[in-house]
């Protein structure tokens, strides 16, 4: 298996800013979409996550798994999903990954090692853990991964599944988000401790808080608990501190957030910054950024108009692929 390295380079760079600006444009679509009343279902965006929703899973490996949440799309682009697929789950249609049986970011794909999204948080950090220790049994050399809020850590499946995690020594890596705000409850109502990353001593596991706006930081720091946990180090919790830049779902307008601070972490966007550091290294200027935006604009079109065009299930596929065989 060849193996990222710690440090990247312009290829691996340069695929990661293709995969940040490709993330901000189809939920920017998406976002249209919704206000225009052409979606069906919601939509739950990470507009200013990018750079931890690309940056972490970027560094699994082919035979890794993901659980991602319903805000992390993005973290499933380096997995493989297509511009296709995330339009025609949004669009409820009979060739979408669920089959027409969602119309939100409730999907994923196993062939790719991706866990298909649930609602309730954080229940696949139990499920990382599980597939962690099936992986640890049978002496593979695979990691599991988990994304979830700040505000899914009060609920006691996550303190089960780091307990679980820890015992057994378990290769897996927690990923904490932490935006700022469960819905519209901020975090200093959530919790008391200062930091997500200081509930890892608890569990005798390392505790990492990485920028979640600086994408070679969340990379880097990933991929060292990554790999830590594939030479059987253990497990790794990474809680990264970033800003939602939009309202909890499509009908939250967020009010509840005040300017000041949606003006703070505006000056932080992710991949302002990442534009900004790849144009030092001289591996980006106003060209080559125009070509990026222009082929994922066409990609994004293109995907828009396949969902739009693609037939909705017939009824009787609302009882097929229910339970597996």
């Amino acid at each position: 298996m060849q193996v990222k390295p710690l440090e990247l380079g312009t290829k691996e760079l340069m695929d990661i800013y293709y995969l940040m600006r490709l993330g901000r444009a189809i939920e920017d679509r998406l976002n249209l979409l919704y206000k225009g009343g052409k979606l069906p279902g919601a939509i739950y965006l990470g507009t200013g996550q990018e750079a931890i929703e690309i940056g972490a899973s970027y560094a699994l490996e082919e035979g890794d798994v993901l659980a991602p949440t319903h805000r992390d799309m993005m973290s499933q682009l380096p997995r493989g999903i297509t511009p296709r697929e995330v339009f025609l789950q949004h669009y409820a249609r009979a060739n979408s990954l669920t089959h027409g049986k969602g119309e939100d970011n409730y999907q994923g794909d196993l062939r790719r090692g991706t866990f298909a999204t649930v609602s309730m948080l954080p229940n696949f950090y139990p499920v990382a853990a599980g597939a962690a220790l099936a992986f640890k049994l049978r002496k593979e050399p695979r990691v599991a991964m988990a994304y979830c809020g700040e505000g899914a850590t009060s609920v006691g499946d996550w303190h089960e599944a780091l307990n679980v995690a820890s015992v057994h020594n378990l290769p897996v890596v927690f990923v904490v988000i932490n935006n700022g705000y469960a819905y519209s409850t901020p975090v200093y109502k959530e919790m008391k401790v200062a930091n997500v990353a200081d509930r890892a001593v608890a569990y005798a596991m390392p505790g990492v808080i990485v920028d979640g706006n600086d994408v070679v930081e969340c990379y880097r720091e990933a991929k060292k608990a990554v790999e830590r946990a594939r030479d059987g180090g253990g497990p790794t919790l990474i809680e990264a501190k970033t800003m939602r830049m939009r309202g909890h779902a499509g009908h939250d307008s967020a009010t509840y957030v005040a300017k000041d601070i949606i003006d703070l972490w505006t000056k932080r966007d992710p991949i302002v910054r990442f534009e900004a550091y790849l144009n030092e290294k001289g591996f980006l200027n106003e060209d080559s950024k125009k070509e990026v935006i222009d082929r994922i604009n066409a990609m994004v079109e293109d995907a828009v108009t396949f969902a739009e065009a693609s037939p909705y299930p017939e009824p009787k596929e609302a009882i097929e692929d229910v339970y597996a065989e």
